[in-house]
């Protein structure tokens, strides 16, 4: 019981401090964003153990009680700003992919969105086929809104930005392969 009190007031304390103005969750609520989110919060260390295996989560370095809840607080407060949400693409990393699961209650892994901390000889590859998708929401009438979760490299080449366990870069579509940042939301 009173762990899921200390739950419930740590999911809170995390959804009251997402910042973001009035102008940003009416663009959110519009659609037609990409919601760049890096993991929530793990255990402690950089990268994976020696030897982790993508189809074997007790290999790698995965996400926390703290960072579970993260997750959670991340998806209700989207919902609470009535955040549509048209597609998760997320990591193949077990800590993506739990925070995917944990927040938005679906996700589809796209290996470019994979940790290219481990594998830098796909780091343009993947960056550039992130940036060609999100390109291609500039043609759609997209209902909603797209998550990647992904790894802080990752969100780094794409936007310059180096963020947080849990934190959010807004992006959008800027013609059929450019991308602007439109703001961080941190919780």
């Amino acid at each position: 019981m009173r762990r899921a009190f200390l739950a419930a007031l740590l999911a809170l304390a995390c959804s009251a401090a997402w910042g973001g103005d009035a102008r940003l969750w009416a663009q959110l609520r519009h659609g037609g964003n990409v919601i760049l989110m890096r993991h929530a919060s793990t255990g402690p260390g950089l990268g994976d153990p020696p030897g982790f295996r993508l189809d074997d989560c007790a290999t790698q370095r995965n996400l926390s009680d703290a960072g579970r809840q993260e997750a959670l607080a991340v998806g209700e407060r989207l919902r609470r700003e009535r955040v549509p949400i048209a597609k998760v693409y997320t990591s193949p990393w077990c800590r993506c992919r739990e925070t995917a699961q944990l927040a938005f209650g679906r996700l589809e892994e796209w290996m470019p969105l994979a940790s290219v901390f481990d594998m830098p000889d796909r780091d343009q590859e993947y960056t550039e086929r992130v940036k060609k998708r999100i390109g291609t929401y500039s043609s759609r009438d997209m209902r909603g809104n797209v998550v990647m979760v992904t790894h802080n490299v990752n969100i780094a080449a794409l936007s310059r930005q180096s963020v947080a366990p849990g934190e959010i870069v807004v992006m959008r579509s800027q013609g059929c392969c450019d991308t602007r940042m439109v703001e961080r939301l941190k919780p």
